[in-house]
């Protein structure tokens, strides 16, 4: 059995009430959500965001998470998060796979594919529909920036883009690539930027 599922990840909504900001990685991690079945739940780069989520009181994750952050033992001991005023998702839905066994990232075909483009239009429309105002974007990474840029038609929307919350993403993003900076320090400002962007919208 390959060691990647690669099965779709659906979008991450609250049951009920407003929807005012749509958080947007690139894809499921191998570890992560690839195993649990929730956007960023387990993958490395989604401890940060459920950390900025609990810390803005849009998320509720359950304590045992926190001791191993691990998406297959998510999926076997049943445990979930539950957010509200915001929706997580991926630029692209399942976790990029040459062999079944590594992680690669996802090729601009695949992003810009239609049915992938019609797949996230609609997830944006789901989420404009609950927003009572513009709804706020904010993506993860410069692939899933680089896809919105692109996309076609779907609502409007305000867009902020995010370095990718992994240690490779925030040293590129950070001044000198990173030199001299602990990568711990540039973590927690990162959250307390999207901590402050999903607060404010």
């Amino acid at each position: 059995m390959p060691r990647i599922f690669q099965t779709a990840v659906p979008p991450l909504f609250p049951r009920d009430g407003a929807v005012r900001v749509l958080l947007l990685g690139e894809a499921p991690g191998p570890r992560g959500a690839d195993q649990s079945g929730i956007p960023f739940w387990g993958d490395r780069a989604g401890r940060p965001v459920y950390r900025a989520l609990v810390a803005a009181g849009l998320a509720r994750v359950p304590e045992a998470a926190w001791l191993e952050w691990d998406g297959a033992r998510f999926r076997e001991e049943g445990l979930r998060p539950e957010v509200r005023e915001v929706a997580l998702s991926n630029a692209f839905p399942s976790c990029p796979t040459s062999d079944g066994e590594h992680f690669r990232a996802p090729t601009d075909a695949e992003l810009r594919s239609e049915a992938n483009q019609a797949r996230l239009r609609a997830e944006l429309a789901q989420a404009a529909e609950r927003c009572p105002g513009t709804l706020r974007v904010l993506t993860l990474g410069r692939r899933a920036a680089w896809l919105l840029e692109r996309l076609e038609g779907g609502p409007a929307f305000e867009l902020h883009a995010l370095p990718h919350p992994s240690a490779q993403g925030l040293l590129q993003a950070a001044p000198g690539k990173g030199k001299g900076l602990k990568l711990a320090d540039l973590e927690a400002e990162w959250e307390i930027r999207l901590r402050e962007l999903v607060a404010s919208a």
